[in-house]
Parts: C-alpha cells; sequence; structure tokens
C-alpha cells in the first residue's frame, strides 16, 4: 500500500532536524507552568486508574516520554522518524522507544491506560484526523486517559526551515472546538480543556484537551 505523501515529508523532516531539536530543548523547555499542570493531571488520573502503561505517540527525543516516567507512570515512546527515535533511546537508554506511526500503532486492542500526543497531530491533515483518533480509542483501555496538545487556529502552514535546516512540511493549527468534536465522534469523552495565550516565540494560542475512553463500552 502507498504510504501517504504527509507522512513521508514528516519523517523526512524529523529524520533531518532529530539532532539539533533534541539540543536545543535540552537547553531550554518550551513547556509553560500550565502545560505541565495539565501533564501532572493526566499523570494523576492515570495512576488513580492503576498506572498501567502509557503511550507517548509522536515522542520525538523523548523528553516528554522521560517526564512521565519521572511523574511515576511507565510510559513508553513511539515515533515516525527513526533518526528521533535513536536520539531518544541514546538519551534514555533505560526507556522504550520504537519506530511507528499514529494511523496504524503496532499496539493491541484496550492494550494502554494512557496516550499522549503532544503537538504529535499537528502534521495529519484535518480531515484524517477521525482515523487517528479512532486508533487512541482502540489502544486505550476501558477507562484509559488521552492528553492532546496542539497549536490553536484554523490554518495549514508549509514549513521550510527548522533548526537551522531545510525541510518541507506542513503543519495545521486546530480549534478546540472542532478537535473535541473529533473525539466525541470516535467515543472519547472530553474531561478539560486549556487555552492559554502565546509565550517566549509562540505566535499562537496553545491548546491541551484532556479525553477518556469510557469504562464500559
Amino acid at each position: 500500500m502507498t504510504e501517504a505523501s504527509y507522512i513521508t515529508a514528516t519523517r523526512a523532516a524529523y529524520d533531518i532536524v532529530a539532532v539539533d531539536y533534541a539540543r536545543l530543548l535540552s537547553t531550554e523547555s518550551p513547556e509553560t507552568p500550565v502545560d505541565l499542570a495539565m501533564i501532572e493531571a493526566f499523570a494523576s488520573l492515570v495512576r488513580s486508574a492503576g498506572a498501567g502503561p502509557v503511550a507517548d505517540l509522536g515522542c520525538g527525543p523523548g523528553r516528554i516520554t522521560a517526564h512521565l516516567h519521572a511523574l511515576g507512570l511507565p510510559a513508553f515512546g513511539i515515533d515516525l522518524s527513526p533518526a528521533m527515535v535513536a536520539t531518544a533511546r541514546k538519551a534514555y537508554p533505560d526507556l522504550q522507544f520504537d519506530v511507528g506511526s499514529m494511523t496504524a500503532l503496532s499496539l493491541a486492542d484496550d492494550s494502554v491506560a494512557g496516550v499522549v500526543a503532544w503537538y504529535s497531530i499537528i502534521h495529519t491533515p484535518p480531515a484524517l484526523l477521525p482515523m487517528v483518533f479512532a486508533e487512541f480509542r482502540r489502544v486505550l483501555a476501558p477507562g484509559g486517559h488521552l492528553l492532546l496538545a496542539f497549536q490553536v487556529g484554523n490554518e495549514r502552514l508549509h514549513i521550510e526551515h527548522g533548526y537551522g535546516h531545510s525541510v518541507s512540511l506542513d503543519a495545521y493549527r486546530l480549534l478546540p472546538d472542532d478537535i473535541a468534536e473529533l473525539l466525541t465522534q470516535a467515543g472519547l469523552l472530553v474531561q478539560a480543556r486549556m487555552i492559554r495565550e502565546p509565550q517566549a516565540r509562540e505566535k499562537a494560542r496553545q491548546a491541551c484537551l484532556l479525553g477518556r475512553k469510557p469504562a464500559v463500552p
């Protein structure tokens, strides 16, 4: 089966920038205290439900995976980019990182207590997000929790430069109401939303959504 062009472009771009991306984020954390509070709320919800495995999807160099682990969750990372996975494995050798796609996860049904997609849905064309959210629901155990982060807006941006390299991929700003509706249509319950104003070099408002798979089908 032919791979979707956006997947090929996303993998190629992140393979190119992986080392410099990880180097930059090792010296400055882009998360604000409010962002960290949402991650900690997610971790608390998962721990209270028994703290099963948590999949950090689109994990990049593994920062958020490691943070989830530090919060007491048995987290592992999956990323489309082999170079990102290699970088994550080098930085966090005690954690598990694998190459994979959010559109077809090599995870069993009902197998994870939590899914995190920290700015990793932004390269998926919005029309294809229902497929991604259906995959999130499939792998989440009943009662499992979901955390999404993305930039707020209603536009497609074409990126040609990143982290000192020439790249070519699209990114999408998304409306929280639209994402909440798509999650609902996928059978996931939206529990909380956080929308904050841009900080530092950010050019758009940022959103986090907490969701949950119903405990009873």
